[in-house]
C-alpha cells in the first residue's frame, strides 16, 4: 500500500487560507455564508480588549501607577491628544476619543493574533473537528481576522455610518444634503449632478481604501508567516534541509520582531483615518 504524502506546498496554503464557514457559497457573491473563525475571534478579542480597558480602569489609582496602568494611561492620552487636534467639537469628543481608544486597542489584538505559530490553532482544531468524527483534513481555521476582508470592511463601513450620523447631526439632514449636491464645485444647479456624483466617490474611495489598506497588510504578513513555516517543514537530515531549518528560525524571529512594529502601526493609521473622517464629517465646506 503507498505510503500517504503529506500536502503540497500550495495545498498548504490554501488550506491555512481558507475559512471555515457555516456553509458553501452558492453563488459568486452569497450573504447567507459567514466566517465563523473570523465572528469568533473577533468578539473574543473585542470582549478582551473592553475587559482590559475596565480592568485599568477599575484598578487605577491616584498614587505611582503600576506598569500595566502606565501603559493604558499612556494609550489614553496618546489617542484622546489626536482626537483633540483632530475633532475640535468637544461634545463630539465624548463618544469619539473612546470609540478611537477601542477601535486601536480590538485592532491591536486582532493583528497580533498573526504572532501565534500558523499551525497552532489550526491544529488543536483540528484535533477537536477529528474527535467529533469529521476529517480533519476538511477543519479549516483562520486565526487573524484582519486578514479577513469582510471584517476590514465591515469596521469601515461602520465608520462610514458614524461619519454620515455626525455630519447629520452637526450641520442638519437639509445642510447635509445641500453640502451632497454644492460642493466642491460651486452651488449652481448644472453643477449640482456632478458635485453629488464627486461626494459619492469620496464616500465610497474613502470606505474601501480604509478597509483594503488594512486588509492588505495583514493578509501580506500572513502569507509571509506561511512561507516562513514551510522553510521549517522542509527540513531534513541534510546541508540543505538544515539550512532550511536555520532559515526558518532566523526569517521567523526577524519577521515577527518586524511584524510587531506593522501591527501596531496598522492600528494606530485606521484608528487615526476614523479620526480624520469623523472630523472632516464636522467641517462645512
Amino acid at each position: 500500500m503507498a505510503a500517504e504524502h503529506g500536502p503540497t506546498a500550495g495545498e498548504y496554503i490554501v488550506h491555512h487560507l481558507t475559512h471555515l464557514q457555516n456553509h458553501k457559497a452558492s453563488g459568486v457573491v452569497d450573504f447567507t455564508v459567514f466566517n465563523l473563525d473570523s465572528m469568533f475571534y473577533s468578539i473574543v478579542l473585542g470582549a478582551l480588549g473592553c475587559w482590559l480597558l475596565w480592568s485599568a480602569a477599575r484598578k487605577a489609582t491616584s498614587g505611582v501607577p503600576g506598569r500595566f496602568q502606565a501603559a493604558v494611561e499612556m494609550m489614553v492620552e496618546m489617542v484622546d491628544s489626536q482626537a483633540k487636534g483632530i475633532v475640535h467639537n468637544a461634545h463630539s469628543r465624548k463618544l469619539v476619543a473612546p470609540l478611537a481608544l477601542v477601535i486601536f486597542v480590538w485592532i491591536f489584538l486582532l493583528n497580533a493574533m498573526d504572532l501565534f505559530p500558523v499551525d497552532l490553532f489550526p491544529k488543536i482544531w483540528e484535533m477537536i473537528y477529528g474527535a467529533a468524527g469529521h476529517d480533519p483534513h476538511h477543519a479549516y481555521m483562520r486565526v487573524v481576522p484582519t486578514a479577513d476582508l469582510s471584517v476590514t470592511m465591515g469596521m469601515s463601513v461602520s465608520v462610514l455610518l458614524v461619519c454620515i450620523y455626525y455630519n447629520i447631526k452637526i450641520k442638519g439632514m437639509g445642510g447635509w444634503i445641500h453640502e451632497l449636491f454644492t460642493a466642491p464645485f460651486g452651488s449652481h444647479p448644472l453643477l449640482w449632478p456632478a458635485n453629488f456624483m464627486m461626494q459619492v466617490i469620496e464616500f465610497i474611495a474613502k470606505t474601501v481604501s480604509h478597509g483594503m489598506r488594512l486588509f492588505g497588510n495583514m493578509y501580506a504578513g500572513e502569507l509571509i508567516f506561511l512561507l516562513i513555516a514551510l522553510m521549517g517543514g522542509a527540513w531534513s537530515v541534510s546541508a540543505t534541509g538544515i539550512g532550511l531549518a536555520i532559515g526558518h528560525i532566523i526569517a521567523g524571529t526577524a519577521w515577527a520582531i518586524f511584524h510587531i512594529l506593522i501591527i501596531t502601526l496598522q492600528a494606530f493609521v485606521f484608528m487615526m483615518l476614523t479620526l480624520v473622517y469623523i472630523g472632516q464629517a464636522h467641517d462645512a465646506h
